[in-house]
């Protein structure tokens, strides 16, 4: 408060004002920091109340924007510990004994040379596991795991979870994409089954016999019968692309799509040379392998994909515009791996034990979701994925 002081030259009595502290007095110190994070940690633990946020968040975007959820899409992202990984010669344990060793092996082959090549990366620490809508660059849902965990399982885990927690985002999502390392039937199958949504995973080449024959061409994909227990001039590949071969003259044509039955759960296709208006000399001996008489239409090939290897035949086939369109949106989740990393700091931490690094890594998710909602709430949903635009308080 204000004080009378009477000035010793003037004699006059003086009005004076308390100086402010420094500024560094009015910040908390490391230790009041790593107290509060301390007590957040255990009512986490106890009551998980990050976890909840993050599930009113996502309703709460789900109500201010009509299509979110509407594509989704997982990736799983390595986690450093900031442990040295020695192990203490008397407790027989690391500074951080939650986390473990992960194995991570990308393989593909080099499209301009035609050259083999193999990524292997091994990390120390754990592993995060992120659904996101692919749309909005937002985060929808997170787990977080020793290193070595299965992405397969954990993804499966999080779609029973994430579905029974939010079952609107379930009848709203319509795709949900991840990388060719979450191919699996179970996977797939389970998203179309169980929810009616469409899975664009890309497809493994997993194919090895064929590579085994000495007239194997490397320059051509593999082909097995649709019908393998007829003679019949369709084949497919295991990406799961639908060809027709011609008897007189060796040719190899895509048939045409036509579109996905799901009513039927069937892939549809129509003979090429009836949808291009192209000359076929085996149309007579395509018929009578296919049991069927179509007359000028062509014939028709349905595929039933509950019936197929479903790893490789899916409602929206691999390849076609609309699986393109919905695959390339997977890059969003690249980006806020990016933000995870640079703007909340962890390429770069000090962070040792599952429980910290669950409960900071669930406050950075929460930032994300706040600060999208809030931009939102202000109208300006262009800035939504900005960490920096501050937002205006209303009311």
């Amino acid at each position: 408060m204000a004080q009378l002081v009477k000035n010793e030259f003037t004699g006059r009595m003086e009005v004076v004002w308390p100086q402010p502290e420094a500024p560094h007095y009015a910040v908390p110190n490391s230790w009041n920091f790593s107290r509060f994070l301390s007590n957040l940690i255990a009512i986490e633990t106890e009551q998980g109340l990050i976890n909840r946020m993050l599930i009113d968040l996502r309703e709460q975007l789900m109500a201010v924007l009509p299509d979110f959820g509407q594509h989704l899409g997982y990736d799983g992202k390595a986690i450093d510990s900031h442990s040295t990984r020695q192990v203490d010669s008397q407790s027989g344990l690391c500074s951080d004994p939650d986390a473990d060793w992960g194995h991570h092996e990308t393989a593909g082959v080099n499209t301009k040379t035609g050259a083999s090549w193999k990524k292997v990366k091994n990390w120390f620490g754990y592993g995060l596991h992120l659904i996101a809508d692919t749309h909005y660059e937002i985060p929808v849902a997170f787990h977080l795991t020793p290193a070595s965990h299965s992405e397969q399982v954990e993804l499966r885990a999080m779609l029973d979870e994430l579905f029974q927690q939010t079952p609107g985002l379930a009848e709203r999502c319509a795709d949900f994409s991840t990388d060719r390392g979450l191919d699996c039937a179970e996977t797939k199958a389970k998203l179309w089954d169980e929810h009616h949504i469409r899975p664009l995973i890309d497809t493994r080449e997993l194919w090895r016999s064929e590579k085994q024959e000495p007239n194997y061409d490397p320059g051509q994909p593999i082909t097995r019968p649709l019908y393998p227990d007829r003679a019949d001039t369709i084949v497919h590949t295991e990406k799961g692309t639908v060809h027709c071969v011609c008897l007189v003259t060796g040719t190899q044509r895509d048939l045409a799509f036509q579109g996905f039955e799901a009513d039927r759960n069937t892939l549809k296709y129509c003979c090429p040379a009836a949808a291009y208006d192209l000359d076929c000399p085996c149309k007579a001996q395509c018929h009578a392998a296919g049991q069927v008489n179509p007359g000028d239409y062509g014939r028709i090939v349905r595929i039933d994909i509950t019936e197929q290897n479903r790893r490789i035949f899916v409602p929206t086939p691999h390849g076609s515009p609309s699986w393109q369109r919905g695959y390339a949106r997977r890059s969003a989740l690249e980006r806020i791996n990016n933000r995870i990393d640079n703007s909340f700091g962890f390429e770069k931490h000090f962070i040792r034990g599952q429980a910290k690094m669950k409960t900071r890594m669930g406050l950075a998710l929460a930032v994300m979701m706040a600060m999208a909602l809030g931009h939102v709430q202000a109208g300006r949903i262009e800035q939504m994925r900005s960490l920096v635009q501050p937002i205006r308080q209303t009311g």
